[in-house]
């Protein structure tokens, strides 16, 4: 009866936990661990909140939360609360799913200015993630940059342009609703140091720009490669680029109330431009040329003015205390998601920040058959199991959440929500706790 802990409780954790459960049935124990009281993590606090469909997986997770002998214990921090050494002494195996919740430096001159931001924060304040919740972003006035050319730029540029009646159905948090609502900016620009040809971007999320009600999404027709050249793209990005060409055709229009979000390809940020007031007024970007595949800096710099930037360039897995780490890929050192006996990782946390939601299944399944095979060809000290790591929280006084509290919780968000929206998050700790009662 092997005892596994999953630290994290996302995707990634919550696919490992289903191939534990369907590896070895009601014999695994299974505790899934998270800091934050609620559980699915970049489901709840990553997915766009106008992408509902996609936030429904987490009826899969719950009903794997619901089945075998799996524990949500939620409000636990590793590294504070309970150390790694602590872990692997209680549990057989020990799999870590904290995802990447950091994001990747913009390391510009300049990026310290006010009202810059990393996408995790920006896309954690209007999903409601207490780390951010207070991030209070100036939405007064100009234009806003956006940093970078896959699905996360997109979701913040439409964000930022949709209008208060478009935030029907979602489940976008009262502070970030308001602000939004009354947003003055003028004009989105998406940023890239690439052409067309190498966007991230995916059809369907490109083409809802098309549909928004005060948006003119502009592509410049001199930065679209010849035609022909869309032959030899993977069908996926031919589709985007089919769209990308499509939003030439508005590259001189402009309507009263309306906001344009155009696409600069072609430009690699340069240097952040600081009003006296201390926050952003400009970004200066140099105009680059695809070489071999890669960007190359020409010299020829422009600027930008800006009032507003969010950088979506990527994530970092969070250290955690002893246990290794590849700083220049930012996540757990591993090969194939063992780390070290007993100590394994799965997701963003394995891989780094790439795949779908669903890329995260095959590979929590890989990871729970590297652990199989390791339990049983080798002879592994004694654990103290989940009556070890119960016996540890109670004498630290910590006050773990379960999964019905989790529920109750939930209940109440339900409850408090507007009327055209799910729910209305819980931004605070602490009012999470308290609702559960």
């Amino acid at each position: 009866m092997p005892d596994i802990a999953i630290v994290g409780s996302g995707p990634a954790g919550y696919y490992a936990a289903e191939a534990a459960q369907k590896r070895w049935g009601d014999a695994a124990r299974i505790d899934i661990i998270d800091r934050l009281p609620v559980p699915y993590g970049l489901i709840r606090s990553g997915v766009a909140p106008d992408h509902q469909s996609i936030k429904a997986v987490s009826r899969r997770y719950e009903t794997t939360a619901l089945s075998g002998d799996i524990r949500f214990c939620g409000n636990i921090e590793i590294g504070r609360d309970i150390t790694i050494a602590d872990l692997t002494a209680c549990y057989d195996a020990v799999v870590l799913a904290t995802g990447a919740p950091s994001d990747r430096p913009l390391a510009l001159p300049g990026d310290t200015s006010g009202n810059v931001f990393g996408s995790a924060a920006f896309v954690g304040w209007y999903n409601g993630h207490p780390d951010f919740a207070l991030l209070d972003p100036d939405l007064s006035s100009g234009t806003a940059v956006v940093i970078g050319m896959g699905n996360v730029a997109l979701d913040v540029a439409r964000i930022l342009a949709k209008t208060r009646d478009e935030f029907a159905g979602s489940d976008i948090v009262g502070h970030a609703f308001d602000r939004l609502s009354t947003s003055a900016l003028d004009r989105i620009v998406i940023l890239g140091r690439r052409g067309p040809h190498q966007i991230m971007m995916t059809p369907k999320e490109l083409g809802e720009l098309g549909h928004l009600a005060r948006a003119i999404p502009r592509v410049d027709p001199d930065d679209l490669p010849p035609l022909a050249d869309d032959a030899a793209l993977e069908p996926g990005i031919r589709k985007s680029v089919t769209q990308l060409r499509a939003f030439a055709q508005n590259h001189d229009r402009e309507e009263p109330g309306r906001v344009p979000i155009d696409f600069v390809f072609y430009a690699a940020p340069h240097a952040i431009v600081a009003g006296e007031d201390g926050t952003i007024a400009a970004i200066d970007v140099e105009q680059t040329r695809m070489v071999d595949g890669a960007p190359v800096g020409t010299g020829i710099v422009r600027r930008i003015p800006a009032a507003l930037l969010v950088s979506c360039i990527g994530y970092r897995t969070a250290p955690i205390p002893d246990v290794p780490f590849d700083d220049r890929a930012g996540r757990f050192a591993n090969v194939d998601g063992f780390i070290q006996p007993g100590l394994y990782c799965v997701g963003w946390a394995r891989r780094g920040p790439s795949g779908t939601i669903g890329t995260n299944r095959p590979d929590g399944y890989a990871v729970i058959e590297r652990i199989a095979t390791d339990l049983e060809s080798g002879d592994w000290p004694a654990r103290s199991g989940r009556a070890g790591f119960d016996a540890l929280v109670q004498a630290r006084g910590l006050d773990t959440v379960s999964f019905d509290d989790w529920k109750r919780i939930e209940t109440a968000e339900t409850g408090r929500a507007r009327t055209d929206s799910p729910r209305e998050k819980f931004v605070v700790v602490g009012d999470m706790i308290a609702a559960r009662s």
